[in-house]
This record gives C-alpha cells, sequence and structure tokens, in this order.
C-alpha cells in the first residue's frame, strides 16, 4: 500500500512539473510571437528611418575603437539573436555594449556539439563536428554553413571575452581547450590565447543533483528512468524535428539537425526508432543531459585545464539558506515558480546509498546549496576531478590588479534565470550585474606585452 502512495505522489510531481514547464514554454513562446506582432504593427504604421537602423547596424561590426568583441553564449533550453523573435535570452544586456555578439546554438546539443558550432559561427565555414565523433554519436559530420564568420579575424591577436550562462560556461571552456589542442581542421594555429576571459553566470561546472531528480539514473549519469520528466522531454523533441515545419523550426530549433530525424528522410518508421530509444541524439548520449550529470561533468573536466593566459570570473547563485540546520528555500516570492518545487527537491536530495557515490569525498550537504537548476558548489569553479586555482571575492577592489589562470566568483542571491531572459524580475541588480562585467572586461581585462625598444629584438 505505501508504495502504491509513493508512485502516485511521484506521478503528482511529475505532473505538476510538466505542466510547469510546457506553461513557462508557452509563456516564452507567446511573448515573442507578441513581441513581433507588436513591432510589425508599429513598422506598418510608423515607418522607421531606414538611415537610422543602417547605423545601427554598423555599430556591431568588426572594427568599433578596435575594441574585442563580447560573446554571450546562452544555456540549456536558450537561444540566440535571430530566434524567438525579437526576444532576448539575456533579457536585452547585449545592448549595453557596442560590441557584443549572441550566438544560437543548439538548446539541447552536447557541450561538445555546442562548443564546435560556436567556432564556426565566429570563423566562418560549415561546421565540422570531426569525423570521429560523428561516427560515434551516429550523426552528419557537418552541419550549418556561415558564409561570413561573425568575427573572421579571431586569433591571439584578436582575443574575445566570453560570457556563458549555465552550460554556456562549460561551451566555453570546452571551446579553449579545442583551440589549445588544435582541433579544428584546417586551423592549425589555433591557441588558448584566443580567449582573453571567460565569465560564468550560475555556470554548470560540475554537474547538479537535478538531472536525477528529472530523470538521469545516479548509478551512470547516462541513462533515464523509463517514466520521467525527461522522458517526456524526449518524446517531444523527437517528434518537434521528426515534423520538421521551417517556419517554426527558424523561430526556434533544438539544435539536432545533423541528427537528420527530419520525416523527409527518415519516413515514420525512423520516427518509432527514435521514440523507442533506438535511434537518435539521446540514444547516443550526444545531447546536453549527460553532461549536465556530475559524472559527466566529471568526464568533461577530466579534459579541461584553466589557463594561464586568460581571465576567469564566476558568479554562483543560490536561493536556499539554513534553519535550525536544515537547508530551505530562501523565500517564496523571490523564487521564480518554474524553479521553486526543485530549489525545494535539491536542497533535500541524498544519493541513493545503495549507489556508489560519484566521486570520492561526497557528500550529500555539500550539494544542498542551489538556485534551482546547478548547485552552488558547482558554480563557483571547476573543482572536479581536481580543484582548479580559486578565489572567492567580496569586494571587487580586494582583487586588483587582476591576476589570469584564477576564478574569481562571488556568490549571489538570485535563483538560475533571474539574469536572463526577464529584466524586470532582477531590477537594478541586472544593470549592476552586467554593467560590472562589461566594464570589467573593457577596463580591467587585457594582455601587456612588453614594449619593443628600438634597436631591440622581441624576447
Amino acid at each position: 500500500m505505501i508504495r502504491w502512495w509513493i508512485s502516485a505522489l511521484q506521478l503528482a510531481e511529475l505532473f505538476v512539473s510538466s505542466m510547469m514547464h510546457l506553461l513557462y514554454g508557452f509563456y516564452i513562446y507567446s511573448t515573442a510571437v507578441a513581441g513581433d506582432l507588436s513591432q510589425a504593427l508599429n513598422e506598418w504604421f510608423f515607418k522607421p528611418n531606414a538611415s537610422l537602423e543602417v547605423k545601427r547596424e554598423d555599430l556591431s561590426g568588426t572594427n568599433v575603437d578596435g575594441l574585442p568583441p563580447i560573446v554571450l553564449v546562452h544555456g540549456i533550453f536558450g537561444f540566440g539573436k535571430g530566434k524567438l523573435g525579437g526576444l532576448s535570452y539575456f533579457a536585452g544586456a547585449e545592448k549595453k555594449d557596442e560590441r557584443v555578439l549572441v550566438p544560437d546554438l543548439g538548446s539541447l546539443t552536447s557541450i561538445y556539439d555546442r562548443a564546435r558550432e560556436l567556432f564556426y559561427y565566429l570563423k566562418g565555414g560549415k561546421v565540422d563536428y570531426g569525423d570521429e565523433h560523428s561516427k560515434t554519436c551516429g550523426h552528419s559530420q557537418f552541419g550549418r554553413i556561415y558564409e561570413q564568420g561573425h568575427y573572421p579575424e579571431w586569433d591571439e591577436d584578436h582575443p574575445l571575452h566570453f560570457v556563458g550562462h549555465s552550460t554556456g560556461a562549460q561551451v566555453v571552456r570546452v571551446l579553449q581547450q579545442m583551440l589549445a589542442d588544435k582541433a579544428f581542421k584546417g586551423y592549425e594555429n589555433t591557441s588558448e590565447n584566443w580567449v582573453l576571459s571567460i565569465t560564468s553566470l550560475s555556470g554548470a561546472f560540475n554537474g547538479t543533483t537535478r538531472t536525477y531528480l528529472d530523470g538521469m539514473q545516479p548509478e551512470d549519469g547516462r541513462a533515464m528512468k523509463p517514466v520521467c520528466l525527461l522522458q517526456m522531454c524526449r518524446l517531444g523533441v523527437i517528434i518537434y524535428d521528426w515534423l520538421d515545419i521551417p517556419w517554426l523550426k527558424a523561430y526556434y530549433n533544438f539544435g539536432f539537425d545533423h541528427f537528420n530525424m527530419s520525416w523527409k528522410k527518415v519516413g515514420l518508421w525512423g520516427l518509432v526508432e527514435c521514440l523507442l530509444g533506438n535511434a537518435g541524439p539521446m540514444a547516443t548520449g550526444d545531447w546536453i543531459l549527460p553532461d549536465l550529470t556530475i559524472q559527466g561533468s566529471i568526464r568533461l573536466n577530466s579534459h579541461l585545464q584553466t589557463f594561464p593566459n586568460t581571465f576567469y570570473f564566476s558568479y554562483a547563485t543560490k536561493r536556499t539558506r539554513k534553519i535550525l540546520g536544515v537547508t530551505v528555500p530562501s523565500g517564496i516570492l523571490g523564487i521564480h515558480p518554474l524553479l521553486f518545487i526543485r530549489v525545494l527537491q535539491m536542497s533535500q536530495w541524498s544519493h541513493p546509498p545503495d549507489v556508489s557515490p560519484p566521486y570520492k569525498g561526497y557528500r550529500d550537504e555539500d550539494w544542498q546549496d542551489n538556485d534551482g537548476a546547478l548547485n552552488t558548489i558547482s558554480m563557483t569553479h571547476p573543482r572536479l576531478p581536481i580543484e582548479h586555482p580559486s578565489r572567492f571575492v567580496v569586494n571587487d577592489s580586494e582583487c586588483q590588479p587582476l591576476q589570469p589562470g584564477i576564478w574569481y566568483y562571488k556568490i549571489v542571491e538570485a535563483d538560475h534565470i533571474l539574469f536572463v531572459v526577464n529584466r524586470e524580475r532582477a531590477g537594478v541588480q541586472f544593470d549592476l550585474l552586467y554593467d560590472s562585467i562589461f566594464e570589467r572586461c573593457r577596463k580591467h581585462v587585457f594582455r601587456r606585452t612588453p614594449q619593443t625598444l628600438p634597436n631591440q629584438a622581441p624576447e
């Protein structure tokens, strides 16, 4: 009888979580459509000044006072400029600087695939996922074609600043490692020094226990439970990609085009194979969720370095506090309804006692503070399987001058989506955060190269 009650509660929780995510997705979609309709009506009744529009676009070009662009990289379920109409994933933060790029990467594709896409978005050309990786994961080697790179001059003399939210931060770290490993065919001169700074907003460095709550198996961090939120997500994504409705995918795309799941290519039987879990990204594990488990993050981090000439910054978020020694949500009104249940569940998470812990020295209490999507311990800096150099920051003045090769991190009272999508939620905090990030990129982060005196050979 007790087992039946537990199963009923789990199904009820699954239903509530599914409805919350569907409603939030519908809210985002309808907001984007409403914004586009409003803009279209304004343009119809009030013709914009064409010369002003051209001038504004020129400001985002590649030659504004010689400043390196700041690249904003979205997280899971995110989108870049040009998707979801005029809606901004970073809630308009890109307007705070004249040279900001907002790439649109796969919203559910693996961190590896997204890093490859980001490189070609910047340099231009046809996205090459790599022959060996593509064969292993069962998708096409080549993807989208960028006729013109958004920063084709990118190299060690023209490095970039990157700001990544959630999984976007880990995407940039993987990209930097690929640059150091010279992993892009035809680009033998790449190096880690192409990246000047990395700033992480709620970055997914060490995985999250939420993946297990959503349905990943804690035994290996690869497989999914038979009935869970992620299984429902999997079915929806497969059907969305199989239907392959052009105008809909132009509006929002999960990023799995290189898996060729369209009805035009695989037919009805291909859909059945994907739904049964015999084909597609979830069958091969080449999607974002395995990368977000603690085990998956350890596998990724084992190949990633913190480099001595790059500046690293991190803003870790949390919405929990301790009351009589028990970790609980820090409030109700300050936490987005989409995340409140998960904040509570993550604060009470216990690793199954009959399953081996994800790493030696694992303790449940270390992973209780969270922001509803990620655990705070995961967001400060890379710490698994080995801890990278870091420094906790209370006041920015304490760490001047900044040193490269160290993760400077702050802990901010916020949930996982406070600083994205909806600017009004964060209020003045939004401006304080992004203004400080952009100011640091422009005024405090640069590489000093020794000057060459007359008649003196450079070192």
